[in-house]
Parts: structure tokens; sequence; C-alpha cells
């Protein structure tokens, strides 16, 4: 019997410090929604993104995993500089091809000794 009592009090202390806790209890209210976590260190606008921008890019976390706008501007931004650095390696390697076959073959016998003067036999 005085388990019993002590079990039915001690429910009582529960239930009425969860009903505090839910309807505030106190002079401020009810707690100010949190606003949801930024991407703190994004990409930089200012310069193309390095390798250790990509390695130091951390998403913040939210309920079902990471912020899927943060994510999508990420992924969005590195494909834009990718594409835009495969047109620039695309047009370097065309010049280059260009540059080797306009320039003229020279025999291999036929190319100057490197102190600027022929050799003599």
């Amino acid at each position: 019997m005085v388990m019993f009592l002590f079990l039915v009090v001690a429910l009582a202390v529960v239930v009425a410090a969860v009903t505090l806790a839910v309807v505030g209890g106190g002079e401020g209210g009810p707690l100010p929604d949190v606003a949801p976590e930024r991407l703190r260190d994004p990409l930089p606008l200012d310069r193309p993104v390095g390798r250790a921008d990509v390695e130091s890019l951390r998403f913040p976390l939210t309920v079902r995993g990471y912020r899927m706008a943060d994510v999508d501007d990420a992924l969005g931004r590195l494909g834009a500089e990718l594409a835009e650095r495969d047109a620039r390696i695309a047009d370097l390697e065309s010049a280059l091809a260009g540059s080797r076959a306009a320039a003229p073959h020279t025999a291999p016998d036929a190319a100057p000794h490197p102190s600027g003067q022929e050799e003599r036999q």
C-alpha cells in the first residue's frame, strides 16, 4: 500500500512538472523560435573556387539532413565553375593543336647548335 501511494505521488509530481513546462510557467512566456542555421562559410564570390574551399565546405544539419537550398547553391556554383574550366581547357588545347600544326617541321639534323655556332668537323 505504501508503494502504491509513493507511485501516485511521484506520478502527480511528474504530471505537474510537465504541465508547468508546457504552459510556460514563467514571465517570459514560451521560448521564441530559433532561427535556422545558415551556411556560415559559403563558397567565395570574388575568386574561383579552389580545392581547399571545397574541402572546408560544411553544411549545417537540419531535422532531415542538410538544407537543400544550401546544397543546391553549392552544387550549382561548382558545376558552373567546372563547366567554365572545361571550356577554358578545350580552348587552350585547340590553340595548342593549332600552333603545333602551324609550326614548321624541322629535321633534327638542321637544328642549330645551342652555342649559336655550327659545329665544325
